[in-house]
């Protein structure tokens, strides 16, 4: 009996740490519009950012293709870690999601534009079926927290 409640004492600090270290970013304007997920998460020091598309302050798509849809994602992107005092710099990997692999080319050379270091993040990409809000693309970023 009294290996069980050791055991039990064991899970349960660790079940409480593990909820005591998570941190839920969240704007209100994505409160506001019911979206069911965090902006990003934080835990153990690393950033979880969710998926963000070419999406205007105004709600809105952004118009011009593949690489005006890119670069507003990735502003999008810097919005969020600029609230939590982040940089671009600090991300450290990334998952594009495209409707058409065929855009991965002017996807790519806006990205590296972007981001314009040396080190550039880690990256997957990939095309699907479709997107919310029918965007041509979507990315997701792992960034350090300071």
């Amino acid at each position: 009996m009294k290996i069980i409640k050791i055991i039990s004492i064991f899970f349960l600090a660790i079940y409480t740490y593990g909820q005591n270290d998570v941190k839920y970013i969240n704007s209100q304007e994505n409160i506001d519009n019911g979206y069911p997920f965090s902006e990003a998460v934080i835990v153990d020091n690393i950033v979880y950012l969710s998926g963000k598309v070419g999406r205007l302050p105004s709600g809105g798509l952004i118009k011009g293709g593949i690489e005006a849809e890119t670069l507003q994602t990735l502003k999008n992107i810097e919005s969020v870690l600029q609230k939590i005092n982040l940089t671009k710099e600090d991300i450290f990997k990334c998952t594009c999601m495209l409707v058409d692999i065929k855009d991965w080319p002017k996807m790519s050379k806006v990205y590296k534009f972007f981001f314009n270091r040396k080190n550039l993040p880690a990256r997957s990409a990939f095309a699907g079926s479709g997107l919310a809000l029918n965007a041509k693309i979507e990315i997701e970023c792992l960034a350090k927290a300071r």
